[in-house]
């Protein structure tokens, strides 16, 4: 079994992470903790394998975080769970040993290709042959083939549905979501009702004078 310390400050965050990894065989949560130096002082004390690692922390920077592990002289990994986008940043992860980077928001199926391609790479043992082993090897670790949407469905459309969410900190409808990316109700709603399946928004009933009550939809943190 993998063992895996999810480091998340965010609660609802951090209890999303650990019941997605509980839900993949060969993966077990060994704890789960809020803050860069508990993450340390877990994994001095406890066998660790993985490290889904927050950047931003309430005490310090994931990055600190796996420079003190590699100080340390731990054999543990790290795959970065983060909001950032900054490519400069991406480049300073790598050079500290993150072996996957995943970016939040994220569904249960993308965690689970990243982690399910970590498994192939440490499930990999022996010694190779030449160098196009060794390649398809770090192949496994290192492709980014995103998890298929739903037929019908584009990227392109669900990062504006994202971003158009992250932007609005009230929650928009399904006729707000359509009014800011220039789409119909109906193909706002279906975007929103899939971020909400797969945990990443959640559904607000909102009251009006009259009449049935509205659905929004708001990111929820992490």
């Amino acid at each position: 079994m993998i063992r895996v310390l999810v480091v998340e400050d965010e609660p609802v965050a951090a209890e999303a992470h650990r019941l997605y990894v509980e839900r993949l065989p060969g993966f077990v949560v060994a704890g789960v903790v809020h803050s860069g130096g508990e993450a340390l002082r877990f994994c001095e004390r406890e066998p660790v394998d993985l490290v889904l690692l927050d950047f931003y922390l309430p005490d310090t920077h994931g990055l600190a975080v796996c420079r003190s592990l590699r100080a340390a002289g731990l054999p543990i990994d790290v795959i970065a769970v983060t909001s950032a986008r900054d490519l400069a940043l991406v480049k300073a992860a790598v050079s500290v040993g993150v072996v996957q980077y995943l970016l939040k928001p994220f569904t249960f199926a993308s965690l689970r290709d990243k982690l399910e391609r970590y498994a192939s790479f440490r499930e990999a043992s022996g010694e190779v042959t030449g160098q196009a082993e060794i390649d398809r090897a770090l192949g496994t670790l290192r492709t980014t083939e995103s998890a298929p949407l739903p037929k019908g469905m584009s990227a392109e459309t669900l990062d504006a549905i994202t971003d158009a969410l992250a932007g609005a900190g009230e929650g928009l409808s399904a006729g707000g979501a359509a009014s800011a990316i220039g789409a119909s109700r109906v193909t706002a709603r279906r975007y929103l009702e899939y971020l909400a399946d797969n945990g990443l928004a959640q559904r607000e009933p909102r009251y009006g004078q009259v009449g049935r009550p509205e659905v929004w939809y708001r990111l929820k943190p992490g």
